[in-house]
């Protein structure tokens, strides 16, 4: 499922219906299943902030995959954000 290649971190806000259609669970699978750690959260704007870290192919498949979301979501915008470094490999949390 994961690809080889270099650990590396990666943060994203993601824009458009994205609270209330399941996006927070399905990024949580979704990253998981790519074997990337990390975590979700909604924001206040609407809008939800991705903090992920593993291999640099599985986080390519996540940003990929952020772009059009579960089946429920309208993702309007992905933005590439700042890396949390607190962010832990061992497991992929939905934040509060």
């Amino acid at each position: 499922m994961t690809g080889e290649g270099a650990e590396t971190r990666r943060g994203f806000r993601v824009s458009g219906r994205v609270q209330g259609v399941g996006f927070r669970w399905w990024t949580r699978r979704t990253a998981q299943q790519l074997g990337l750690g990390g975590s979700v959260r909604n924001l206040q704007d609407g809008s939800v902030e991705v903090h992920a870290v593993g291999s640099a192919d599985g986080m390519a498949r996540l940003e990929a995959a952020l772009h059009t979301g579960p089946p429920a979501s309208r993702v309007e915008r992905v933005s590439v954000i700042p890396a949390d470094p607190s962010v832990s490999r061992s497991a992929f949390l939905i934040a509060s």
